[in-house]
């Protein structure tokens, strides 16, 4: 729509004022159009609030805009008498959406203060942004007066209270709720739903689902990436083969975007092709972004970076999400000068963010680029616009000091103009344990347990550089506190998909029903790759009251030791794979956890045994061996 600016100030009327904000509002105008429009109101006295519309209209319009300064600006000149509760709602909704919504809390409080009648639509805005907090009490006390202002009956109201609590972990109090509803809408049992399969009870979600009197697509999805999420790769196919070809639903752009995040969470390869293959039918003019920027996501995270670049490469429109994951993908496949020549490409087509540079520094930091890591984060701001964020620092900090620039990584954190959190600082105890700097280790842990003193990682890295140093009661007595706090380190779980099916297995596991097959392989495997050169790394291995340099300890303990070190995830992983799988074919394994220095060499020897490519997927990145080399070039 367009405005005529020479239209006569003496001409207008508030009826025809009313109209063009109509009319900005149904039209989606430009920002400008609202601005104008907003000034003629103040120059031609209009905007007195004689007429209630006017003013509130025009907040919810720069509301809806998201022009957030403008509409806190008019809030606040309305007088209280004049604003009703959709108007309180609409600058609760900005502050939520410009990334300040405990303000959208005070300001609620100050709606009842000022004694204004709540509605439905302000409690729903209410418990939406007590979830995205996670303040389950605010939450609960703005629940507690529901039946007095009579909506404890509304279903929209309900709905919103159960989600809260789902998404801050109390399904036992979402549940409660559902069921003391006198009537349930569609979505009161997706929510349910939800609650049950994202705590990981997807058994007890397929319960929900089967008896709900009505599915919608939503429900549909949640069961779908549950199974997916947790592994269950042939309940997940079967459901999705009911829900196009028994149910005659199609796969919209959300679901298949869900369904490939999904995939790319558990690795699950054989399940993203087929809803590639079914995109690609389905969506005959184009594929749309999202779902191709989530199968470019889902291959570089299946170990198919390749092919992930293949998509990114026919996409026949990229925006910066794009761009970004391809960036992270050939980061994590520690291809630092490809994301380098990548990121030089962007800039002629797309304005880079910040997300855009954390994969960059990432990039060089696994990639060993010192220098180029130095000076795109220095001129972050200068030439990009961009102020350093906390994660910016993290790379930085993690790039200086696995180039053994400890010194400077403990400068630039003191520098830092936000304290450093775990993510920083624990980049920094990593690098003192691969450099050997236990002095430095020693004064990084202290500050990490104030943030987080049940993290066991630190306490092993710390436990660990004790062992090298041959201080073997300190290393001892660090696993004994550790032990009488009831602190346990996370357990190590390796996937691998074999034939449609994830096979899961845990160190020292006894429980997988080719359990004694797999370690005749293991020590098959082991024998072989001594053969070959593999000597076991014992110090890399945490084992409660043994040396673990092995410089002290008997014949017994040693081999103790290295037991424990055989049986490993990621090596039972492999070692399933070598069973099940043709000689030759690649091997994909996803591990929980970082791989450990004896796996990672073990990994290595191993791709030249056997001739065969290793892909390990761990908590940080992409190892693939082969011929006796990892993609890392062992600086992970």
């Amino acid at each position: 729509m367009r405005w005529p600016i020479n239209y006569a100030f003496s001409s207008l009327s508030i009826h025809r004022l009313r109209h063009l904000i109509r009319q900005c509002s149904r039209h989606h105008s430009s920002p400008d159009l609202t601005t104008k429009l907003h000034a003629l109101l103040i120059t031609t006295g209009l905007l007195a609030f004689r007429d209630t519309f006017l003013g509130n209209a025009l907040l919810h319009l720069y509301a809806a805009r998201g022009s957030f300064t403008y509409a806190h600006q008019l809030f606040d000149e309305i007088p209280n008498s004049h604003k009703d509760a959709a108007d309180w709602t609409a600058l609760m909704g900005c502050f939520a959406l410009h990334g300040i919504p405990q303000n959208g809390l005070r300001l609620f409080v100050e709606m009842r203060r000022e004694g204004v009648r709540v509605d439905d639509v302000a409690l729903v805005c209410v418990y939406k942004t007590c979830a995205l907090l996670g303040n389950v009490e605010f939450g609960k006390g703005s629940h507690g007066f529901l039946e007095k202002i009579g909506l404890s009956s509304s279903v929209k109201v309900c709905n919103a209270v159960m989600d809260m609590y789902v998404k801050c972990r109390l399904l036992s109090e979402a549940k409660r709720v559902f069921e003391n509803m006198d009537e349930r809408s569609v979505v009161s049992w997706t929510v349910i739903l939800d609650g049950e399969v994202s705590l990981g009870s997807v058994g007890s979600g397929r319960m929900v689902f089967d008896v709900m009197p009505e599915k919608n697509e939503v429900a549909w999805t949640i069961m779908l990436v549950g199974y997916i999420a947790n592994g269950f790769t042939r309940d997940g196919f079967s459901l999705l083969v009911e829900m196009v070809f028994g149910c005659g639903l199609e796969l919209n752009y959300v679901t298949l975007s869900s369904t490939l995040s999904a995939c790319a969470l558990s690795g699950d390869l054989m399940m993203g092709r087929w809803v590639h293959v079914y995109a690609l039918k389905t969506m005959e003019k184009k594929v749309d972004i999202m779902v191709e920027t989530a199968l470019l996501d889902m291959y570089a995270k299946c170990g198919r970076v390749d092919t992930a670049r293949k998509v990114f490469e026919n996409m026949s429109i990229r925006n910066v999400v794009a761009w970004n994951a391809m960036l992270s993908g050939l980061a994590m496949h520690g291809r630092g000068k490809a994301v380098l020549d990548l990121f030089l490409h962007m800039v002629k087509e797309i304005k880079p963010d910040d997300l855009t540079f954390t994969s960059l520094l990432s990039a060089c930091s696994h990639s060993g680029l010192v220098k180029e890591g130095q000076y795109y984060f220095h001129n972050l701001e200068l030439l990009y616009g961009i102020r350093p964020k906390i994660e910016h620092y993290a790379c930085m900090v993690d790039l200086l000091g696995r180039a053994g620039h400890l010194a400077e990584a403990e400068v630039l954190i003191r520098k830092m103009p936000m304290p450093p959190n775990e993510v920083v600082l624990g980049s920094l105890l990593g690098s003192c344990s691969i450099h050997g700097k236990l002095e430095l280790g020693e004064r990084v842990i202290k500050e990490l347990i104030q943030l987080d003193p049940h993290n066991t990682e630190y306490h092993i890295l710390l436990s660990n550089m004790y062992a090298l140093e041959g201080k073997r009661d300190q290393a001892n007595s660090l696993r004994h506190v550790l032990k009488n706090k009831g602190i346990r380190k996370a357990p190590g779980i390796s996937s691998i998909y074999v034939k449609g099916q994830v096979h899961q297995f845990c160190a020292g596991d006894k429980f997988h029903p080719l359990i004694t097959e797999v370690y005749a392989m293991s020590d098959e495997m082991i024998r072989r790759l001594r053969l070959a050169g593999y000597v076991p790394n014992t110090a890399s291995q945490v084992f409660h009251g043994c040396d673990t340099t092995g410089k002290n300890n008997t014949y017994d303990e040693v081999e103790e030791i290295e037991q424990a070190l055989f049986s490993h995830s990621e090596k039972l992983a492999l070692c399933f794979g070598l069973l099940t799988t043709r000689a030759g074919s690649p091997l994909y394994i996803f591990k929980n956890l970082r791989i450990c220095i004896d796996c990672h060499s073990a990994m290595k020897i191993a791709s030249t045994v056997y001739n065969r490519e290793i892909v390990v997927r761990d908590r940080n990145r992409f190892h693939c061996f082969k011929q006796g080399s990892c993609s890392c070039s062992d600086y992970w």
